[in-house]
């Protein structure tokens, strides 16, 4: 292990200057998610009932400040899968590289595991840097936490390098690099993985449902855990839509494509169905959590104006909804930069067959047109899928709450999503013209 770190800290000093903005991208990455659990431990720490004089009042309870803590930790997870993306583009990128590792005796598994130790470096800068960044932030406040929660600073700061070598080693692990430079990937085993998120979404909707028929039980945690279990059911459904409509669509596509581009974003569909669906997952559950949250933010705030609630605790009730808002707009940005850096991953992949496709004379408007069709055309019935299932949970809100209110807003949040993925995989295109130019080609 000790060899492997050192190697890795070599290959991290070593990068070339096309790889900074990869290491970039960790970096910030990391630096999020410090920044997400140094705020979540700096909350947690506060004790008992106590008057801070930010948010409304929002964090004076116990119970608040719970719920503040939870947003802060799952926004982790957009971050995490953001990690995860930029692991792949970097493995792909130094595979001559992995190569001469693998001529050297290194197993695929120790390939691997350098790889991700070279990534945790780069995310070890990144927590030091949000650490620091942090700590002058309490000061300019003039908060002093106590010694419990600088161990749990300490902890942050360590921790995020370590799961982000986790998470990379994860997302490595289908990427086998021979010894003859070349690297080539490895098909999960994605269906059963589905298939036991499936199990577990109907498992909680069962316990739900039990709990909300036993009288003793009733109150909002039975309620709270079925519309978890129907967001992740719907999540997982979506994923599922992405990968069937790739397959179905690359199949049909490539029958009966008469433009260039079509033929092209058809055949890379039907090559590899799965790609889509591991791009699109965390943007497809955000999905789904923004078109449940707008519909039950329209619904509360119907709720919350009516008889019974006077103007003074106005100011509390909507700067919750507005943090949970902000909240997933975060998930959301993240989950578009993580499909942004797919984008890229799979044109450095697709290097040499794209360059040789170049020098044979394909137009790069007709390369460019199959890349964003490659997004655009599994994505739509998937978000149409995540949408219907994110108007579901907030029906769902609006009935137990019985106010005759049902907002219309929430059916333009799929497609506010849908040109907002357009976009952010054109911004992989210039990266397309530099992996298309005839010098890549002395590598084929």
């Amino acid at each position: 292990m000790k060899a492997d770190i050192r190697i890795a800290w070599i290959l991290a000093r070593g990068s070339e200057r096309r790889e900074w903005w990869r290491v970039s991208l960790t970096l910030l990455g990391a630096l999020l998610a410090t920044g997400f659990g140094l705020a979540a431990v700096t909350i947690a720490a506060v004790p008992g009932q106590m008057s801070i004089p930010y948010a409304h009042g929002l964090l004076n309870q116990p119970g608040e400040r719970s719920g503040v803590v939870l947003a802060f930790v799952l926004l982790l997870i957009p971050v995490l899968g953001f990690l995860g993306q930029c692991a792949r583009i970097g493995a792909v990128h130094r595979h001559r590289r992995m190569a001469g590792m693998r001529l050297a005796g290194a197993s695929p598994a120790q390939v691997r595991r350098i790889a991700a130790v070279e990534s945790g470096f780069a995310c070890l800068a990144g927590s030091a840097t949000g650490f620091g960044a942090f700590a002058v932030l309490l000061a300019v406040v003039g908060y002093l936490p106590d010694l419990r929660a600088w161990a749990g600073f300490a902890a942050v700061v360590l921790a995020v390098p370590v799961a982000a070598g986790l998470v990379s080693a994860r997302a490595l692990r289908t990427v086998l690099a021979a010894p003859l430079d070349h690297v080539r990937r490895t098909g999960p085993d994605s269906q059963r993985r589905a298939a036991l998120g499936f199990a577990f979404a109907v498992v909680l909707i069962a316990v739900s449902a039990l709990l909300l028929l036993l009288p003793a039980r009733r109150g909002a945690a039975p309620i709270v855990l079925l519309l978890v279990a129907l967001v992740l059911l719907t999540g997982m459904g979506a994923v599922w839509a992405a990968k069937a409509s790739a397959a179905f669509m690359g199949r049909r596509l490539t029958l009966r494509a008469k433009r260039p581009a079509v033929l092209i974003a058809a055949s890379r569909l039907a090559q590899d169905p799965w790609a889509a669906a591991r791009t699109h997952a965390a943007l497809l559950l955000a999905t789904v959590v923004g078109v449940g949250f707008v519909g039950v933010r329209g619904v509360l705030l119907a709720e919350l104006r009516g008889p019974g609630h006077p103007p003074e605790n106005m100011a509390f009730y909507t700067t919750g909804i507005d943090l949970a808002g902000s909240a997933v707009l975060i998930a959301l940005a993240i989950s578009l930069c993580g499909l942004a850096v797919g984008a890229a991953e799979s044109l450095a992949t697709r290097r040499r067959g794209l360059a040789a496709q170049a020098a044979a004379g394909v137009p790069h408007r007709v390369l460019a047109g199959a890349t964003l069709l490659e997004t655009a055309l599994p994505l739509a019935p998937a978000l149409l899928l995540a949408g219907a299932g994110g108007t579901v949970v907030y029906l769902a809100y609006a009935g137990i709450v019985n106010n005759g209110f049902v907002p219309l807003l929430p059916l333009l949040v799929p497609v506010a999503v849908y040109a907002a993925c357009l976009l952010a995989a054109a911004t992989s295109l210039p990266l397309l013209r530099r992996v298309t130019h005839p010098s890549e080609l002395r590598f084929t």
